[in-house]
C-alpha cells in the first residue's frame, strides 16, 4: 500500500481583472470592449500517436505538428450595476463558446456579486487564471483531468468585504457538473466553494502573497448495474439491479499558495496547489486511453464506474531575469488517480486494475521572451514519467515527452 505524503497546505489570490477569466476587462462603466489573444505553436513528441495533456493527443502516425492552441476573442460591457462577458475560442477545430455570463453587483463596492451563465469553476488558482497570462503552456494534468476546459454552466455568488477583511474573497457556485460543452445529463447539481486571501505589496512593495482553500461536492450517476470500489489490492464488483441510477460521490478538497518577490535580480514567482478526493471513472479500453479513464464526464457514462481516491499537485517556479524580457521556467506536477494502489499492484490477475490507475509525473522547463508589449515567445519541454506496473504496455516508462515552441499575441 502507498503512504500518503502531505505537502504544506497551500486558492486564489487577488489578481488583475485581465488575468481573471471570471471578470470583464474593467468594472468601470463602458460600452463594448474587445480584447483577446492568439497562440500558435509547433510541437515535437518523443513517439508517434502518444496520449498527451500538452494540447491533446497526437495523431496515430504523427510525432510533430503545427496547431493553433488558442484563439480567444473577448467582448464585454459594464454599467453601474451589471456587466456581461462573451468569449469565443477559434482554432483549427472550429469555434467554441468559452465564456458567456452576466454579473449583477452592488454599485461602487461590488461587495456582493451574482454571476450566471458559463464561467470558470471557482476552484483553486490556476482554473480561473487566464491562459493568456500564465507563464506555462498548459495547466497541470490533475486539473485537466478533473475539470477539463475549466468552465461549467450555473450560478455563483461572490462576497468581497470592503473594510477589515478586504483581503478576503469568498465564492459559492452551483453548476451542472458536466462541463463546458455539455448539457446536464442527470438531475443533481454540483456545489463548488472557495475562500481566498490576497496580500499585495508587502515588505516595501517587494512581496505579494496569496493563498486559500477550495471544496467541490458533486455526483456521477451510474448507468449500469455494477460499479467497482476499492478492495484489498484492487477492486471488487458491486452488482445489484438498484445500482443503476444511483450516484457515486465526486468530492474534492484543495489548497494553494502563490508568492511573488521583486529584487534587483528580477521577479521570482512561485505557485503550488494540492488537491485530494474521490473521482468516479471508468476502465480504459480501445476507445479510452488510460489517462482519460479518470477524466470527468460530459455525458452519461455507458460502462461500469470505478470509484477512485486520487491526489495531485504542481509546483511552478518562474524568474524574470533582472530588467530583461527573458524568463526562466521550471515546473513539476503529479497526478495519481488511485493513491490506494502501488504500481506493482496494478495489473495483477483478478484485481480489476487497469491503465486508468497509473500515476504520472511531469517535469517541465523552458524559457519565455517578450517581444514588445504584446508578443511572447516560449520554448518549453515536458518530460513525462509513468509508474512501472504489471500491465503489458506499462512495465516501464513509455515515451511520451513533448517539446513546444509557441508564439503568442495578446491585445
Amino acid at each position: 500500500m502507498k503512504k500518503f505524503v502531505a505537502i504544506p497546505v497551500l486558492i486564489l489570490p487577488l489578481c488583475s481583472l485581465a488575468q481573471n477569466n471570471n471578470a470583464p476587462s474593467s468594472y468601470d462603466p463602458h460600452e463594448i470592449h474587445i480584447s483577446g489573444y492568439f497562440q500558435t505553436q509547433f510541437q515535437k513528441a518523443s513517439a508517434p500517436g502518444i496520449s498527451s495533456f500538452s494540447a491533446g493527443d497526437f495523431g496515430e502516425n504523427s510525432d510533430n505538428r503545427f496547431l493553433i492552441r488558442r484563439g480567444r476573442l473577448k467582448v464585454d460591457r459594464a454599467d453601474k450595476y451589471t456587466n456581461i462577458v462573451f468569449q469565443i475560442d477559434a482554432t483549427q477545430n472550429g469555434f467554441l463558446l468559452m465564456d458567456g455570463f452576466i454579473q449583477i453587483h452592488e454599485p461602487n463596492t461590488r461587495r456582493w456579486m451574482l454571476t450566471a451563465g458559463l464561467f470558470n469553476r471557482p476552484f483553486g488558482h490556476s482554473i480561473a487564471y487566464s491562459s493568456g497570462y500564465r507563464d506555462f503552456p498548459e495547466r497541470a494534468r490533475v486539473f485537466q483531468t478533473l475539470m477539463p476546459r475549466e468552465r461549467d454552466l450555473g450560478a455563483m455568488v461572490t462576497y468581497r468585504p470592503q473594510t477589515a477583511l478586504k483581503f478576503l474573497t469568498a465564492n459559492l457556485g452551483v453548476v451542472n457538473g458536466s462541463g463546458l460543452t455539455a448539457r446536464d445529463y442527470d438531475k443533481r447539481k454540483d456545489i463548488i466553494g472557495s475562500l481566498s486571501f490576497g496580500f499585495d505589496s508587502l515588505a516595501g512593495k517587494k512581496f505579494d502573497l496569496g493563498f486559500g482553500f477550495s471544496g467541490y461536492k458533486g455526483y456521477v450517476r451510474s448507468g449500469t448495474s455494477t460499479y467497482f470500489s476499492r478492495h484489498g489490492d484492487g477492486y471488487m464488483a458491486n452488482t445489484a439491479p438498484d445500482v443503476e441510477g444511483t450516484y457515486l460521490k465526486r468530492d474534492y478538497a484543495g489548497a494553494d499558495l502563490q508568492l511573488s518577490y521583486r529584487s534587483l535580480l528580477g521577479e521570482t514567482i512561485f505557485k503550488t496547489e494540492y488537491i485530494i478526493g474521490y473521482q468516479p471513472g471508468i476502465a480504459n479500453s480501445e476507445d479510452v486511453t488510460g489517462p482519460a479513464a479518470s477524466q470527468s464526464f460530459t455525458a452519461q457514462p455507458k460502462t461500469d464506474l470505478f470509484l477512485r481516491k486520487f491526489d495531485g499537485y504542481y509546483f511552478w517556479l518562474s524568474h524574470r531575469i533582472a530588467k530583461t524580457k527573458l524568463s526562466a521556467l521550471l515546473a513539476y506536477d503529479v497526478y495519481d488517480p488511485n493513491i490506494e494502489l502501488a504500481g506493482e499492484e496494478i495489473g495483477q490477475a483478478g484485481n480489476f486494475t487497469t491503465a486508468g490507475d497509473i500515476k504520472y509525473s511531469t517535469l517541465g522547463y523552458g524559457l519565455t521572451y517578450l517581444i514588445g508589449e504584446r508578443i511572447k515567445f516560449t520554448l518549453y519541454n515536458e518530460h513525462v514519467v509513468n509508474e512501472d506496473t504489471g500491465l503489458e504496455n506499462y512495465t516501464s516508462d513509455i515515451r511520451d515527452d513533448v517539446f513546444t515552441a509557441r508564439l503568442q499575441y495578446r491585445w
